[in-house]
């Protein structure tokens, strides 16, 4: 077997690092001195950036001005972006793109691909329902009358919702069937009411009363929503990683300056093991994340496994939810009262992690939902 990865992923790599090498993780305020939002809109000038190093195109097809890669390379640059809490709907925006791609109807991805290759339109997705624990599509209504759709429901903390252009609703028909809807921002009946996030960051709670979409504008094939469900929460883990890798590396540069009794407090054992269990997280989550996303795109190419792409899926939120809290509470104790200091980045990246451990839901869901995977497929 050959791990390694295509040069096309690396050179996305390199692209991305190139990108994100000037970008201050405190560029914006402290969620912790901030009673709102820590900034009304995402980092455009960054994403102006994405978009002229055609890191926005990267999934799409050749012929709508993409690379043609896959979700590996989507995690890779993910995991980049992570490192320095960019502020960009990168995740939101590719998902959404690879659903249209694969699933929307030509007259859609012609409307919405080659503006989202460009950067030019801004596309997100609403994944958390009413509550943020029942499954989205359940959330929102569809009712078709004649050539058009009329959706009906509440979805909350959309992210980025306020600067996006187009936002991907999944929705319920009634018959057992979830669709997914691509609903314009400024749609009559579509409101968005401001929510902030754990990391500061402006969310929405979106509330759709009698908006009507045409036809063209839903996808309905079987398991488009699920697909999209589940690259963003394999996008999550690899956020969680790069967010990981970025605390685990301050701790180090800190424990290998900061002395006590003469010596750097690294050379401590106490301080050594516990910097070395982290590590051990951060290699689970990174090989348990490369198995979802490989699923994922093998699942595409028809290829399959003894076990449907959604047991690796819940594999790697399983560890990239407690590991990312682990990382960032060992940081935390490493760094000691300096961790906690408002002038010094560890507390945003602690906050970052906190809303990621929240978006990617409880270990022990996961747990529950690989049991009954297994316990519906039965391994040879």
């Amino acid at each position: 077997m050959d791990f390694t990865f295509t040069e096309e992923q690396q050179a996305a790599v390199e692209a991305a690092k190139a990108v994100f090498a000037d970008v201050a993780p405190d560029g914006v305020p402290s969620p912790a001195l901030t009673p709102g939002a820590v900034a009304e809109d995402f980092d455009r000038p960054l994403w102006a950036k994405l978009a002229a190093s055609d890191l926005l195109s990267l999934v799409l097809a050749e012929e709508h001005g993409g690379a043609g890669l896959d979700a590996i390379a989507l995690c890779l640059v993910l995991r980049e972006a992570a490192k320095v809490l960019a502020r960009v709907p990168l995740l939101e925006h590719c998902a959404t793109a690879m659903a249209v791609q694969a699933h929307g109807s030509p007259e859609l991805a012609a409307a919405l691909l080659p503006g989202a290759g460009r950067g030019t339109l801004v596309l997100t997705a609403a994944a958390h329902g009413r509550s943020g624990h029942d499954p989205a599509e359940l959330a929102v209504t569809a009712r078709r009358e004649g050539a058009r759709w009329t959706l009906d429901g509440v979805q909350t903390a959309v992210p980025w919702a306020h600067g996006a252009d187009w936002i991907a609703v999944p929705a319920h028909t009634g018959e057992g069937e979830a669709v997914l809807a691509l609903v314009p921002r400024t749609a009559e009946g579509l409101t968005l009411a401001g929510q902030v996030s754990t990391s500061g960051e402006r969310l929405a709670e979106l509330a759709l009363d009698g908006v009507r979409v045409p036809a063209s504008h839903l996808i309905d094939a079987p398991g488009a929503w699920e697909r999209l469900r589940q690259l963003l929460a394999t996008g999550t883990c690899a956020l969680a990683l790069g967010l990981g890798t970025g605390v685990l590396t301050m701790t180090s540069q800190y424990t290998s300056k900061r002395e006590q009794f003469g010596f750097p407090v690294a050379t401590f054992q106490a301080v050594a093991v516990q910097a070395a269990d982290r590590y051990i997280d951060l290699r689970a989550m990174e090989v348990t994340l490369w198995q979802a996303a490989w699923r994922l795109d093998a699942a595409t190419g028809g290829a399959g496994g003894p076990l449907p792409s959604a047991g690796d899926v819940a594999v790697a939120k399983i560890w990239a939810s407690e590991g990312v809290r682990r990382v960032v509470q060992t940081a935390q104790h490493l760094h000691g009262g300096f961790g906690a200091d408002t002038d010094y980045p560890l507390h945003r990246y602690h906050a970052w992690a906190k809303q990621l451990e929240l978006q990617l839901g409880p270990a022990a869901a996961h747990e529950e939902a690989l049991g009954d995977l297994l316990a519906a497929h039965a391994l040879a």
